[in-house]
């Protein structure tokens, strides 16, 4: 699904990715570490299709509109409820039965009590679960997560890692972290970014 070979990007004068070869086949689960400013999420914006590289070839096997994306903001708007924003989304990705599968996530991601809630009151774990399930609201084939335990709490990074679970070898997994032994048993492959 993914193979990309030197891939580069800069800014102009600064090199923000140096020469990476990426190979992910179709339901892999690769993880990406390094420290920060090693380009990990450069790297994620170039696989989600938000950035092109500068050098080197890249191939994402998959149409933009069956890739999900987590990014460091949590994309989601702050005035809407929880439901208002997957709603908008699922219209934008045109999902039949959205209201089922809105219904689902906020209940899997222990959102539903809180659905008809503004965003602007949620902790900022809350968002992040959100977030999620935006990024997963419309089943894609790729899911690239940047950083995807990012202020969670335990029930919170609990109820990720058992959605990783089940998601491991049915869809292509791309996930940036900086605590990799915690998807360990689920990975197909490890990208170590200097």
């Amino acid at each position: 699904m993914i193979r990309g070979r030197g891939v580069e990007k800069r800014y102009g004068r600064k090199r923000v990715l140096r020469g990476v070869d990426i190979s992910v086949p179709r339901g892999g689960f690769a993880v990406v570490t390094g420290p920060n400013g090693s380009g990990k999420t450069t790297l994620l914006r170039l696989l989600a299709g938000l950035a092109l590289p500068t050098r080197g070839d890249l191939l994402v096997d998959t149409d933009r509109s069956h890739i999900g994306y987590l990014a460091h903001e949590p994309l989601v708007y702050r005035e809407l409820t929880a439901v208002e924003n997957l709603d908008l989304y699922g219209r934008l990705y045109r999902i039949p039965e959205r209201r089922e599968r809105i219904g689902m996530l906020l209940e899997r991601f222990s959102l539903w009590d809180a659905r008809a809630e503004r965003v602007a009151t949620y902790s900022r774990g809350m968002t992040q679960r959100l977030a999620l399930c935006r990024a997963l609201l419309h089943e894609p084939d790729l899911l690239v997560l940047d950083e995807p335990y990012s202020a969670l709490d335990e029930d919170g990074a609990a109820l990720l890692d058992h959605e990783l679970e089940s998601l491991a070898g049915q869809q292509t997994l791309v996930v940036a972290t900086h605590d990799p032994e915690r998807m360990a048993a689920l990975e197909s492959s490890r990208l170590a970014l200097a």
